[in-house]
């Protein structure tokens, strides 16, 4: 008797064991529930079901850094689908490191990791790290189009331009597919070839499967081409067609609202955002709702949304997001206040003196502020050269 009630006792104490290594995987790296409207069909369950079976692997084999490593991956998608960044880039970077420590050995998990770890270095703004990331990437695998891809974004984002079109020669070479035309195509936006850029998005859009997260912001980006080019109808025309093949997309959504707002149709830009944010909590579609109240005339309540986008940006810091220039931005458009926004511009030209964006900005900035010697300086920066 007394053996099998020590047996009993073994056996519930490594129930209750088990029991707690389930709940601190749980916690440790929740999944946050998708809303409805985002489960586009069998997507949120094939999610939810890797979720359940990376987290028991885990569990079971703790030592397994396959298993982080996917998950990380996962939780980069949800970021993406949910605009959740700031609870999921910080796991995906904790699950990484753990994966990458774990695979020392492992060429193939070392690549893998890093290769992951460049690209929510990006996503968070983190430019130079990324790069520096990415390269380390290259000399265990010199032959994967993704991470070319990472060095594509992080030139590009820290002006080094002629590099980043030989990233993206390399990138086309090994794998001409959605990823790498898009990058062909944002590159020729840079260079001032329009028509070419729009060419290259649209091969970009036919490489893509209609109704996934990545061909919906390719199409998002030909959209936008359409409407930096003047043709506003086709750009709908893009817009419209993403939300028929993923119906709650909410960029679609908040693109189709920025161009009701810039032709008076308010009330309808109104709706259509509060759509798009109650989908997910994305900074720049509260940014839109502020421009939009302040055009109804509402001033009161577009300033207490603008407070709000300060509180979301200091939350988006806390998670390791890079904001200076969305802070430079927020300041000039929403607050009207040129010093604090000139503050902001320039911490962010300290870090990324050639980037083409950064020097637009400061152009226009220095421009309304009446300085006209500096709106030159940064205006001549902002001219990338031909190759």
């Amino acid at each position: 008797m007394k053996i099998l009630i020590y047996i009993s006792f073994i056996a519930l104490l490594l129930s209750n064991c088990k029991n707690e290594k389930t709940k601190d995987i749980s916690e440790e790296y929740p999944l946050i529930e998708r809303k409805e409207s985002l489960r586009n069909g069998k997507e949120w369950e094939n999610m939810h079901n890797l979720y359940t079976k990376l987290a028991e692997t885990i569990r079971l084999k703790p030592n397994d850094p396959k298993a982080y490593i996917e998950m990380a991956e996962l939780f980069m998608v949800e970021a993406r689908v949910t605009g959740e960044h700031g609870h999921y880039y910080p796991l995906a970077l904790k699950l990484i490191e753990q994966g990458q420590m774990m695979g020392k050995e492992n060429k193939d998990y070392q690549f893998r990791a890093m290769s992951d770890k460049a690209s929510v270095q990006l996503s968070l703004h983190q430019f130079e790290n990324a790069k520096n990331t990415a390269q380390e990437a290259i000399k265990i695998n010199a032959y994967n189009s993704q991470i070319y891809g990472a060095l594509v974004d992080a030139n590009v984002e820290l002006g080094n331009y002629k590099e980043a079109v030989e990233m993206a020669d390399k990138m086309v070479s090994i794998r001409p597919d959605l990823r790498s035309y898009s990058r062909v195509s944002y590159l020729r936006e840079i260079y001032g070839d329009l028509d070419g850029a729009i060419e290259a998005m649209k091969q970009a859009v036919e490489s893509g499967y209609p109704g996934y997260e990545e061909t919906a912001w390719t199409r998002l980006q030909l959209g936008n081409l359409y409407k930096k080019k003047g043709d506003t109808l086709q750009a709908l025309y893009q817009y419209h067609k993403i939300l028929d093949e993923r119906p709650n997309y909410a960029f679609a959504m908040a693109a189709i609202a920025e161009q009701e707002m810039n032709t008076n149709k308010l009330d309808s830009a109104e709706k259509r955002i509060d759509q798009a944010i109650a989908l997910m909590p994305e900074v720049s579609f509260y940014i839109l709702k502020s421009e939009i109240k302040t055009k109804q005339g509402k001033e009161d309540e577009s300033m207490q949304i603008a407070k709000e986008v300060l509180t979301m940006l200091q939350a988006d810091e806390k998670a390791g997001h890079k904001m200076d220039l969305t802070y430079a931005r927020v300041y000039d458009q929403l607050f009207s206040d040129e010093q604090k926004a000139l503050q902001y511009g320039l911490k962010e030209y300290e870090i990324r003196p050639n980037n083409v964006e950064v020097n637009k900005f400061l152009t226009d900035l220095y421009t309304k502020m009446g300085n006209v010697t500096k709106a030159t300086e940064h205006h001549a920066k902002s001219m990338v050269e031909k190759i």
